[in-house]
Formats: C-alpha cells, structure tokens, sequence
C-alpha cells in the first residue's frame, strides 16, 4: 500500500470513528432564498443564512427615547444544515425572533403554527414602549425548502398585518351575572364565584430541588371570568410540559382566544414547565368549553 493510500486510509477510519460530520455547506442557499423570497446574508464561518427584516415601519418610542430599527427592533430569521457531508435529505434547523405590534401578534402566531412551525416564546423587551412592541420567537426543523416556504409566509403574514391596537371590549364584573353554577359544569371542576369574577383553577406538580412545587404554591393552570352569561372575557394560564406547548396553542388559536406571554415562571424544576397567559372575549359559556376543551386535550396525553 502506498504511503498515499495510507494517510487516506486513516483520514477515513478517523472520519467514521468521530461519527458524522455536520457541514455547514451543506445549505441550499439559493432554494431557501427561494423559498423565503428574500435575499439572505450567508456566514460562511457558521453555516447560517439569516433573513433580517427591520420594522422600518414602526417609530417606538422607549421612555422617551426614540428607538432606531439597528437598536432591537428587527424581524429574523437563521437558518442551519442538519445534514452530514453525504447526506441528499437537506434538513435544516430554522431559529427566528419576530417584532410585533400587541394587534399583529395573533394573527402571525397562528400563520406560524399553520405552517408547522414552533412558537416558542412570546414577551416584552422594553418598558414604556409607544407603540408597545412583542417579541415572538419561532423554530422549526425538517426539509430546509419546506422550512423555507414556512418561514416566508410568517415573514409575509407581518407585511400584510395592519399594526393596529389591541381590540378593546367595554364591560365589568357585575356580581352575580355569571351563572356559575353551568360554568363549573362545562370545566368538569368546581370553580369560585366571588365579586362577579369566577376562577376555575387545576394545580400542576414539579419539583424544584427535590421538594414537590405544586397548586398552593402557584404551579397551575386556570382561567377567570368576569362580565356576563352574554359577553364575558377570560384571563388565565396554561401551565405546560414542553412537549404540550404547541397543541396548547394551536387550540387557543383555532377557538379566537389570544395568547398575549409564553415563558417560564422558574427555573430548575423537574419537569420543565411553560407558562402561557391569555385573553379571550365572547359568551362565557363558549370561553369556559374553548377552555376546557384545550385543558382535556392537555391531560389526556
């Protein structure tokens, strides 16, 4: 065997030994332009193509100080291979940070959740922000065009979203409007009736340095209710495994309740809990079943 074949023998022994080699060359660049309708920037030192769209559109104002977009205020997303050097299968990992307006942010979540794509975080970066800005994180992975096409509608679901103010509702708690007694029915759990607010509540179990966190302490799912039988709004929360997360949403979304946070109340608890706050309007007896319906979808798993 030639000294040639020797080094090439080894090189390849040493390949197979470390496992498999993820490039970063290995992205499609041009299909995912494609498929984004959007020129992107290649790293070619990481293997990532980002897609930047800054909110050029918006003058937020942060406690007095106006914001250029350079200072936090654009759209994004980065794309990585997940393929090996021989692969053919182009999968892709796809990580993003959407900016939005409070009346923009449904309406993209659910785009985002249409097209299979995860949303992972929902949140304020700033205080006193006019207009107030969110911050929605999305990731995904599978076939990098696929991923592509997903993220390209999401990136086009903003453009053509107005960024109108939240939809406001004029009612009040009246004492004794809601008929509480039919609400406890449809959660299947008996709810509390006080000041004309009726909050149903179903506590969740973690630990948290090895000592059990559960519903007295604030680990919960629940929702309240306030207005009338006719027209009523919910607030809540979900308090979600991480793999419940997505069906969680999708659920909210497909019964017109707003998700308005998705983050976590601890840290280091087992297992890993997501919090997800809400706001919907409508008949109380609608809310309460959307509700229900998505609190039994989470348990029966």
């Amino acid at each position: 065997m030639s000294a040639t074949s020797i080094l090439v023998f080894i090189f390849v022994c040493g390949a197979l030994m470390s496992g498999p080699v993820y490039g970063a060359s290995e992205l499609d660049v041009k299909a995912i332009e494609k498929g984004m309708e959007l020129p992107g920037d290649w790293n070619a030192k990481d293997g990532v193509l980002r897609f930047s769209r800054p909110r050029t559109d918006l003058q937020v104002v942060v406690a007095g100080v106006p914001l250029p977009t350079s200072a936090g205020l654009t759209s994004w997303a980065a794309f990585t291979s997940l393929d090996n050097h021989k692969s053919a299968s182009h999968q892709a990992a796809v990580m993003g940070d959407l900016v939005l307006t409070e009346g923009q942010v449904n309406f993209v979540m659910s785009a985002a959740l249409d097209m299979d794509l995860e949303v992972t975080a929902l949140h304020n970066h700033f205080f006193a922000d006019s207009p107030k800005v969110m911050f929605m994180h999305i990731s995904g992975m599978g076939d990098e065009q696929k991923l592509a096409a997903a993220v390209g509608f999401v990136f086009k679901a903003l453009e053509a979203s107005q960024p109108i103010s939240f939809p406001q509702t004029d009612l009040q708690a009246v004492k004794g409007s809601l008929d509480a007694k039919k609400l406890d029915q449809i959660f299947g759990l008996p709810g509390a009736f006080k000041d004309g607010v009726y909050k149903w509540t179903v506590g969740r179990a973690v630990k948290m340095h090895g000592k059990p966190m559960e519903k007295a302490m604030g680990v919960s799912t629940w929702a309240a209710l306030l207005g009338s039988d006719q027209l009523a709004v919910a607030d809540g929360d979900f308090a979600v495994l991480e793999s419940e997360l997505q069906s969680v949403l999708k659920s909210l979304r497909r019964n017109k309740i707003n998700v308005v946070a998705i983050h976590n109340h601890m840290t280091q608890e087992s297992p890993r809990l997501i919090f997800l706050h809400y706001w919907g309007v409508g008949p109380a007896a609608d809310l309460a079943k959307s509700l229900s319906d998505t609190w039994k979808t989470q348990t029966a798993k």
